[in-house]
């Protein structure tokens, strides 16, 4: 995606919120399911976010299921989960 670190470490997060909720991303983009431009977007979504550190908190203790109520990318991932 890019060199700048923000968007790895926002790129990370987004996977890793994916994955958390059984969604996986690369084979989304493959099989057509997701754009990636769409990928792109959410990430960029998450850049804006105001609380990365609560997110990466959250991940590493698994703390509830889903993504948390303030997460940008909440209606992406409920779809791809019901699209599985």
């Amino acid at each position: 995606m890019s060199s700048n670190p923000i968007f790895r470490r926002h790129a990370a997060l987004v996977d890793r919120m994916a994955d958390r909720m059984g969604i996986d991303l690369e084979e989304a983009v493959l099989r057509g399911r997701l754009e990636f431009e769409e990928l792109s977007e959410a990430v960029i979504r998450c850049a804006g976010c105001l609380n990365p550190d609560s997110c990466e908190y959250v991940l590493d203790h698994s703390i509830g299921s889903g993504a948390p109520a303030y997460c940008r990318n909440t209606e992406l991932f409920n779809r791809m989960g019901r699209n599985k």
